[in-house]
């Protein structure tokens, strides 16, 4: 089993030194050496690990937050840019719709040049997608900020997939599922500063000169801030550690290039039974959450008009909660290594979420909104690092990206169709109806995942 999936067995003991070029980086002198005599191997933990995860954290958190940042305040877009709401809908799709078509080649493109290339094109299309909105705000532009949604939403098809490698290649064996948990943990912070930082940025005014400069503003902070990463990615991200960090990294490095064929890895996903059960349940939960988050705007105001920054602080709430939930299961399946029991139950608790969520909508008392939906985001959201580390345990050795690519790719399309699919049972049937049918297909999802199991 590879190094993402079982406890490191062959470390003889930590041992403080340096080997070869390492000695030159100061940042990397205290690295961990373990000599695996018996093997022959010599692998090594780099103090640099850390940076690199938090950078990629950093700039997924600033793609994440572009996709959410116009959802949560709907009803202002539209009237700034005096469009429909299924427009706006599309503003946040647009991420969904994006991926499906360029996911294989950009999961190729990470196998093939690795990392670093990914990295730099991830944030060279975020920084340009967030100037492209800064030249937007005017009400007349509606088509310039979905170009420069559209640019931010293919950032994120190089961004999504990252965790799972970036994990495998900078981490020892027993920190794999955590630091891929701090990887989805940035994107999972975006999207809660997405829910927060909009409505306090873009008050609801009439004035459409103040609201363009508060629009106008909150594009600034976001350009900005993706600037300054990229900066930092192109002077800091490394490929990979001088010396490998666990047995199994080292022997994929060793592996020939026409050993590895990206069509074979597909067509052997393809054909793995329960990893393709494992990509519609996961594709069910998260799509759930995608039409959730992108419609909250729109279910909170239904019920509590004029409560759109309260809207953001339950959307921040589903996310804290979430983010919470994500760590303590990175953490949770590197120490037990229970993958089937954990994610069943996960899972069986995002419904019960779920369910308590859309029964307490409408009962007039924001508070319990606020706790139903903490308890949603804890276990829906904590899902997400779930389906990562099960993919790679169902499916080693094939690729990391490329699981992890099929389990998105799915997710997107739930996502486009539940997120359609409810917005226009909200118009004709109202908010209740909407998330009854969310919970019909978390318990079909539910079902899916007990037949894996």
């Amino acid at each position: 089993m590879g190094d993402r999936c079982a406890p490191d067995t062959t470390e003889n003991g930590p041992h403080m030194g340096v080997i070869g070029p390492a000695a030159a980086d100061p940042i990397e002198h205290s690295g961990i050496i373990n000599r695996e005599s018996d093997l022959g191997v010599t692998t090594r933990l780099y103090r640099r690990r850390w940076m690199i995860v938090f950078l990629f954290s950093s700039y997924s958190l600033i793609n994440a937050y572009q996709w959410i940042q116009y959802a949560i305040i709907s009803n202002i877009i539209m009237k700034f840019y005096k469009v429909e709401a299924f427009a706006v809908d599309w503003l946040s799709m647009v991420y969904m719709l994006t991926y499906i078509p360029f996911i294989f080649p950009v999961t190729w493109l990470l196998d093939i040049k690795g990392l670093r290339v990914t990295a730099l094109i991830a944030n060279a299309l975020n920084c340009a997608g967030t100037w492209i909105k800064v030249a937007s705000a005017k009400p007349s532009l509606f088509w310039v900020t979905m170009l420069g949604q559209f640019m931010s939403s293919f950032a994120q098809v190089f961004i999504l997939g990252m965790p799972s490698r970036l994990a495998s290649v900078w981490f020892g064996a027993n920190e794999v599922s955590t630091a891929c948990s701090i990887g989805v943990f940035g994107n999972q912070l975006g999207i809660a500063i997405g829910f927060l930082v909009p409505p306090i940025l873009v008050p609801n005014v009439d004035d459409m000169d103040e609201l363009a400069h508060h629009i106008s503003i909150m594009f600034y902070i976001s350009a900005g801030m993706a600037t300054a990463i990229l900066v930092l990615v192109v002077i800091v991200f490394q490929e990979k550690p001088e010396i490998p960090p666990s047995q199994a990294q080292a022997q994929a490095r060793n592996m020939q290039p026409d050993e590895y064929s990206y069509t074979a890895s597909i067509l052997s996903l393809l054909r793995n039974k329960p990893f393709m059960l494992l990509v519609v349940s996961y594709g069910l939960n998260v799509g759930c959450f995608y039409a959730i988050s992108t419609l909250l705007n729109r279910m909170i105001i239904e019920h509590y008009p004029g409560e759109e920054v309260n809207a953001g602080r339950i959307g921040l709430t589903i996310v804290i909660a979430g983010m919470a939930g994500s760590l303590i299961c990175g953490i949770w399946l590197d120490k037990t290594k229970t993958y089937k029991q954990t994610t069943l139950a996960v899972y069986i608790l995002s419904l019960t979420g779920m369910l308590a969520y859309t029964f307490t909508l409408n009962l007039g008392h924001l508070w319990v909104v606020f706790v139903t939906a903490g308890v949603l985001g804890f276990f829906m959201t904590g899902y997400l690092p779930l389906g990562f580390e099960y993919a790679v345990e169902l499916t080693y050795p094939e690729s990391e990206g490329t699981s992890s690519g099929l389990l998105n790719c799915s997710a997107q399309i739930f996502g486009i169709i539940f997120t359609i699919a409810q917005g226009k049972i909200m118009d004709y049937w109202g908010t209740l109806a909407g998330n009854i049918f969310l919970c019909i297909f978390l318990l079909i999802g539910t079902v899916v995942t007990d037949n894996y199991c």
